[in-house]
């Protein structure tokens, strides 16, 4: 131990080490940056005769407590100091001796602590100078691996006999973590302190050992790919002397080059290139040449992270789908909203939309309008009649002539990996022993499984995750459940007569006109012809029909110019010339009966065309009781037809009948246009209201319709379609229109211009629904009991009381 250790405890200014640890003896330089540091050091030089006290911190903070420092630190003496321009200063440290400390003062303008000598315990003197030696001729093993050491600095390392100072010189220059240079500091036993030294050593050692073995290993790659170039250089130089246009193995490097340009996953690249130095391996003349070539070609392909930038602005996507598609405001908004999802989660997983709807409504075009307004490129697959289950996921590299799904091959076309993809048709798939094309849509429709899609070809994981499927379909029905549950349905209804003229007006007339060469003012369809053309011409949920007859009197304009020689004149189409134009009508719409009739109503009916008036009669016939219902009925209105019957035979005490009556009749309900399939329970209330009128002899009021299905109790229940239903009635003269109470909801959905001169009347039972229907009194109707009838049951316990009156003979 040097003199200065012999001091006794002293105060003296603190500086705080991160990351680094002082060792008596040992001159070392810093870089001071924390001002409490440079205060110190100050301090130091002005008032301790440059020593300073130097411990390492625990934890590295700007500001550390008592408790962050270690309790064992060097008494250093600062050399030099040279202040830098950025404000630091660098300071040259000689290590002193160790020390420990107490009483931290922060107080004044640097932190002080009051620090005592610690004192060396000495070991066994044998082992210490075997250690010596030990140590000695580690230090020469770690020279001759270490070349970073500069030669004078060993020689005085040879030269240090005592152990202790030979421990405290040698861990300076080790690179080894401050907590065990630390925890050499504070050990006192020399011999210790040298034995961990020395293990510290031998670990820098076999590191440096390793290091040199990978620089070798590095170097004879690097000479390696040095002779494989020279060697490549001689072969092109032999083909060129040849004759040989092409490199037999060219084709191999060029592949690897495209490969290294590709953004595409670790595992796939792995892959690929493993593909290409089999490729390299093989003459082009072998017939499994082309098979991996192919393969490579379709990975360096596909996109499989390039992806196209996506910037969803909701104004504008509002705006294409308003400008694109009149009317479907609810589609419209279900879209809008799945948009502003997408913003809002930037766009992590693509959603899933099935657009249901009849055909000719604009799914499909529907679908290129979202990709428009969201700036993804469109793909359309149409899955009609696919039964292959390898159309969807490929087939096996084992096939000749294999190829990957339609999926991948529609992506690589497109060459990005988040475009809309329609899969159109969607409900049309069927299956055979090839396998189920549904089963296989399962994966690439589910949002949580896609990323890993496994196509047959490939044999890889692809990720479908950043798609924005849309599916198309025309009916549920025929979508298995489990492919149902993965798309959220949003149904496009049936286009009223009313937005079809609107449609007609901004988009079909103008891209037909166009379409044939005529101008703008060379056609002119007035408004009621154009009403005749939708209802007398077409009878369809779309518009399809009504372009093709659109498009008919664009090509009877045409020849009309041609054949007058006057390409500016004015082909006026009226409802009066419309017949000259389109022929005949095609189509005739239900009306109303020009005055009332008994035991004939007026129903109102929903078709996948639209909605229609549907005359219901009733025929009563001497006979014992028989009920024939005609007209092609289904099931479901059939029965309706006697839950009718049968609440009207309960109600025949309070309608003034006879109990009996149905024992005296037959009674024949039947529905015109008997080549047309007709079904639903909506024609309940229509049923029995045609059924009492016939019974009471009260005509049914002419301007009156009706739709509801009726339960034995004489409850109305909710139907559907009511906004096609309403217009039918509008378009067949009816003035007023019974509809059940739970359906008053829908009716402020339907459009103004429909309910305009329509009366809506809301009934929740039959009792409400025939003084409103029949052309009489509610007195006249119910001219039977008044209140509810007895039940049946009241007269059979009656007869039994009777029974039991009886005394047995």
């Amino acid at each position: 131990m040097s003199d200065d250790s012999q001091v006794k405890s002293e105060q003296l200014p603190l500086m705080p080490l991160r990351e680094v640890v002082m060792f008596p003896s040992a001159i070392m330089p810093l870089y001071v940056g924390r001002e409490s540091s440079i205060k110190s050091i100050e301090a130091a030089q002005k008032r301790y005769n440059r020593r300073l006290f130097l411990v390492a911190q625990r934890i590295s903070k700007d500001n550390p407590h008592s408790t962050d420092l270690c309790t064992v630190g060097v008494v250093s003496k600062v050399l030099q100091v040279l202040r830098l321009p950025d404000g630091t200063i660098k300071v040259l440290f000689e290590g002193l001796y160790r020390a420990s400390w107490i009483d931290l003062e922060a107080n004044g303008d640097c932190p002080l602590v009051r620090v005592t000598p610690v004192s060396d315990e000495n070991g066994n003197p044998e082992e210490n100078s075997a250690l010596v030696r030990t140590m000695r001729d580690a230090l020469d093993d770690y020279v001759r691996v270490n070349r970073k050491i500069p030669s004078d600095v060993v020689a005085s390392l040879q030269s240090i006999s005592e152990p202790g100072r030979l421990a405290d010189a040698v861990l300076p220059h080790l690179r080894v973590d401050p907590p065990q240079k630390q925890q050499a500091l504070e050990e006192l036993d020399v011999s210790r302190r040298l034995e961990m030294a020395y293990e510290f050593l031998q670990g820098e050692i076999s590191l440096a050992g390793v290091e040199k073995r990978i620089k070798n290993r590095v170097r004879v790659q690097m000479e390696r790919n040095q002779r494989e170039y020279f060697l490549n250089e001689q072969i092109k130089a032999i083909n060129r002397e040849m004759g040989r246009d092409d490199d037999p193995k060219a084709e191999a490097v060029e592949l690897e080059e495209k490969l290294k340009t590709k953004n595409m996953p670790p595992d796939v690249m792995e892959k690929a290139l493993s593909e290409v130095r089999k490729l390299r391996a093989m003459q082009p003349a072998a017939a499994e040449y082309t098979v991996v070539r192919n393969y490579i070609d379709w990975l360096i392909d596909l996109p499989w992270n390039d992806l196209k930038d996506i910037d969803i602005d909701i104004d504008k996507a509002r705006a294409i789908l308003d400008r694109d598609h009149y009317g479907l405001e609810k589609p419209k908004e279900r879209i809008l909203e799945y948009l502003a999802v997408q913003k809002l989660s930037n766009g992590l997983k693509g959603p899933i939309l099935c657009f249901v709807g009849p055909p000719g409504v604009g799914k499909t075009s529907l679908a290129k309008s979202v990709a428009k307004a969201t700036g993804r490129d469109f793909v359309r697959l149409s899955l009609g009649g696919v039964r292959d289950e390898a159309e969807i996921r490929g087939h096996r590299r084992t096939y000749v002539g294999a190829l990957p799904g339609k999926i991948l091959q529609s992506l690589k076309r497109v060459r990005y990996n988040n475009p809309l993809f329609c899969l159109d048709e969607i409900d049309k798939m069927t299956s055979d022993y090839r396998g189920d094309p549904a089963a296989a849509l399962l994966e690439v429709l589910d949002p949580e499984q896609n990323n890993t899609f496994m196509d047959h070809y490939l044999d890889l994981d692809y990720d479908l995750s950043k798609i924005f499927f849309i599916t198309t379909a025309n009916s549920l029905h025929s979508i298995p459940g489990p492919l149902l549950d993965r798309m959220e349905v949003i149904e496009l209804p049936s286009y009223l007569e009313t937005e079809k003229r609107h449609i007609a007006r901004r988009h079909l007339i103008p891209k037909q006109i166009t379409e044939h060469g005529l101008k703008e003012e060379n056609l002119h369809i007035s408004e009621n012809a154009l009403l005749e053309v939708i209802r007398s011409y077409t009878r369809e949920a779309g518009v399809r029909n009504l372009e093709r007859e659109i498009a008919a009197l664009c090509r009877k304009t045409a020849i009309r110019l041609v054949e007058n020689h006057d390409l500016s004149q004015c082909i006026a189409v009226t409802t009066q010339n419309l017949h000259s134009f389109l022929g005949v009508k095609k189509f005739r719409h239900e009306g109303r009966e020009e005055e009332s009739q008994v035991g004939v109503c007026a129903g109102l009916a929903y078709t996948q065309a639209g909605g229609e008036i549907l005359m219901v009669e009733t025929s009563l016939m001497i006979g014992q009781g028989n009920i024939v219902i005609t007209g092609q009925l289904g099931d479901v209105m059939k029965e309706s037809a006697r839950a009718a019957l049968s609440y009207v035979r309960s109600r025949a005490d309070v309608l003034g009948l006879d109990p009996k009556f149905y024992r005296k009749i037959d009674i024949h309900v039947h529905v015109p246009d008997g080549a047309t399939p007709k079904d639903g329970p909506s024609a309940g209330i229509t049923i029995a209201t045609s059924i009492t009128s016939a019974l009471l002899g009260i005509p049914v009021l002419n301007d009156v319709a009706m739709t509801g299905e009726i339960s034995l109790r004489g409850r109305i229940l909710c139907i559907g379609g009511l906004r096609e239903k309403l217009l039918a009635a509008r378009r067949g003269g009816i003035r007023k229109v019974l509809v059940p109470k739970d359906n008053e909801k829908d009716v402020k959905e339907v459009p103004h211009e429909v309910l305009k001169d329509l009366l809506i009347v809301y009934v929740e039972h039959v009792d409400d629904v025939l003084p409103q229907a029949l052309d009489a009194t509610a007195e006249t109707i119910f001219s039977g009991k008044r209140g509810l009838a007895d039940p049946l049951y009241v007269s059979l316990k009656a007869q039994e009381r009777r029974g039991a009156d009886i005394p047995p003979q």
